[in-house]
């Protein structure tokens, strides 16, 4: 049979329409060799799909699908909304400035996990993939997880657990998330205060009561595998006052340190934000790098000085103004604390 390239296909309605109809003819009449005409085809290879009231070629269904999901609008819910509103956020993985390792990183991690239904069902796994995002506020955590809505086309529902009262209301707003879907709990360390294990065995009789032992159960319990394809994030600003709990593998799968803004970062912003290229670099290029370097500051921090002005000139003389101003802070408050530090010696 002649060669099939889904993707030479036709993406407009009307034209798909019509290459269902070819195809179909192409199906009914297959090849002719000698005036035999003999229709091929792999026998577990379905070749029609039941849609509406009629069967339609089965490439055809896959290719209006991905279509389909390629233009989706996505949408955006918290758990006490009614309705959802659409996520217009333009975040994606090209205008970050996290590390390149970095975001190859995740881009080949989400692209796996997608690809791999059946492979989680084989080793009998729910497909299921959690993500923890920590480090200081203002790092990107946010615009991260847009990005990867926008990259896998899911919908996001953030969940605020401070607004939960016990695990029973939990599981039935778990239980109405979508598949492939990102279900997002931001600042969970701050966001409740989860009754921890030991106390949870001296109050098991309360029902109205949210519980550490009840989240993890969604996380990773018999819970977790009623849906597919869906992604857990985390986001906090302290992973050390997490309970360990939470963060084993199988919960939290990939654990993404959010860091402040490095010299590699700083040319993709400079690069998004003005237009500016490692091939033709700014003269204050290499100051800043080298500040950058030597102070903590944030993509944000960074993004923000860079919106002030069009002109490369006066946005980069306010960055490095900035960073030097915030130096000159960090070193004072250094003083400061060196000032007060008082040494207590233990006397006989």
């Amino acid at each position: 049979m002649y060669p099939l390239n889904l993707k030479d296909m036709p993406t407009t309605a009307s034209s798909l329409v019509l290459s269902l109809c070819l195809f179909t003819a192409f199906i009914m009449f297959g090849e002719v060799h000698g005036g035999a005409t003999h229709v091929t085809h792999a026998p577990s290879t379905p070749l029609y799909t039941c849609r509406g009231d009629g069967l339609v070629p089965a490439p055809c269904v896959a290719r209006a699908d991905e279509l389909r999901q390629e233009e989706k609008t996505l949408k955006l819910a918290s758990q006490h909304s009614e309705h959802f509103i659409d996520l217009k956020h333009p975040s994606t993985f090209g205008h970050t400035g996290y590390r390149t390792w970095l975001k190859r990183m995740i881009i080949d991690d989400l692209d796996r996990f997608v690809s791999r239904k059946e492979f989680y069902k084989k080793v009998g796994k729910a497909w299921k993939r959690g993500y923890l995002l920590y480090g200081p506020p203002g790092t990107g955590k946010s615009s991260l997880i847009a990005a990867m809505a926008n990259r896998l086309k899911f919908d996001v529902y953030d969940l605020d657990l401070s607004r939960i009262n016990n695990n029973n209301e939990l599981r039935r707003i778990l239980l109405s998330t979508s598949n492939r879907s990102i279900l997002v709990i931001e600042d969970i360390d701050c966001s409740v205060e989860i009754q921890n294990r030991k106390e949870e065995k001296s109050q098991q009789s309360n029902t109205n009561l949210f519980t550490l032992s009840g989240l993890l159960n969604f996380i990773d319990g018999l819970w977790s595998s009623c849906g597919d394809g869906r992604i857990i994030v985390f986001t906090t600003n302290h992973k050390d006052k997490l309970d360990p709990a939470l963060l084993r593998p199988g919960r939290m799968d990939l654990h993404i340190h959010m860091s402040y803004c490095t010299a590699s970062g700083f040319k993709i912003l400079a690069s998004n934000y003005l237009g500016i290229h490692e091939s033709n670099p700014h003269r204050l290029c290499g100051e800043i790098e080298e500040l950058i370097g030597s102070t903590e500051v944030t993509p944000a921090e960074v993004a923000e000085e860079l919106m002030k002005s069009d002109d490369a000139d006066v946005a980069l003389q306010g960055l490095v103004d900035f960073i030097k101003r915030k130096k000159e802070v960090e070193r004072n408050e250094t003083k400061d604390e060196g000032t007060n530090t008082v040494e207590i010696e233990e006397t006989n």
